[in-house]
């Protein structure tokens, strides 16, 4: 039999809800921890929870205080949360069209000249990677990616932008990400994506979930604007493919 894994840090959140915390850094080994919790307790639900929220290294639990305690939760999630991993199961997987470099990725030459190599490189980099969905955060359909090829490391901006496209595709720290809505950011924006991860009035509304995989592939810029008319009529212009 498996051993079981350590347990986690349980710290409360207020008076309602308690994060489970696998690890005080971004790690990948973390994040499966917290994505297979997350679905345990989804297939077998414990009464007075109302919602999970996983994030890279922690899962935010929000409970109902009046069905059950922070003590009596912590007893029920323990088990949980030390149990061997199951195995990996074969994971959505997204193809996401990326106009990189121009008025689209504005960064982009900065980041070339600071990593010293070329635009050309950069985009062969980025867009040779196999990226998963390790959260979504920060506003509706931001897709966190793990899996960011460790030459295109390098630290956020120092000065933040105080708005930065919709469709954003951008790079900070071990990070890569899709940005969704027109937001704030002081990550380096390499390019834009037509796809809309997040769609109020389509169905899905959500397109991209945690665990889920995501590749890039280069686009000119007309084809962004063909394809970004096509999803702003609420076509999913990303491509499924099988993992």
């Amino acid at each position: 039999m498996a051993a079981t894994l350590p347990p986690p840090r349980l710290l409360p959140s207020g008076d309602s809800a308690v994060t489970v915390e696998f690890s005080r850094t971004i790690d990948d080994d973390a994040n499966q921890r917290v994505l297979a919790l997350d679905k345990a307790l989804a297939a077998t639900p414990i009464d007075g929870i109302t919602e999970t929220v996983p994030t890279y290294r922690s899962l935010l639990v929000h409970y109902d205080p009046g069905e059950i305690g922070f003590e009596a939760l912590g007893e029920k999630i323990l088990p949980i949360a030390t149990r061997p991993l199951p195995p990996v199961t074969k994971a959505r997987r997204w193809r996401v069209p990326v106009a990189y470099g121009g008025e689209h990725g504005i960064d982009l030459e900065d980041v070339a000249k600071t990593l010293g190599t070329t635009p050309d490189d950069i985009v062969i980099r980025h867009s040779g990677g196999d990226y998963k969905v390790a959260m979504i955060g920060f506003t509706p359909g931001w897709s966190y990616l793990s899996g960011l090829d460790k030459f295109l490391h390098m630290s956020r901006r120092q000065s933040p932008r105080l708005l930065t496209p919709s469709g954003t595709i951008s790079i900070g720290g071990v990070q890569a990400g899709i940005q969704c809505l027109a937001a704030p950011s002081g990550w380096h924006l390499l390019g834009r994506t037509p796809v809309r991860t997040y769609q109020l009035h389509r169905n899905p509304t959500f397109l991209t979930e945690p665990g889920d995989r995501v590749t890039f592939y280069p686009i000119d810029h007309k084809t962004f604007e063909d394809m970004d008319r096509a999803a702003e009529a609420g076509e999913i212009v990303a491509e499924q493919v099988d993992a």
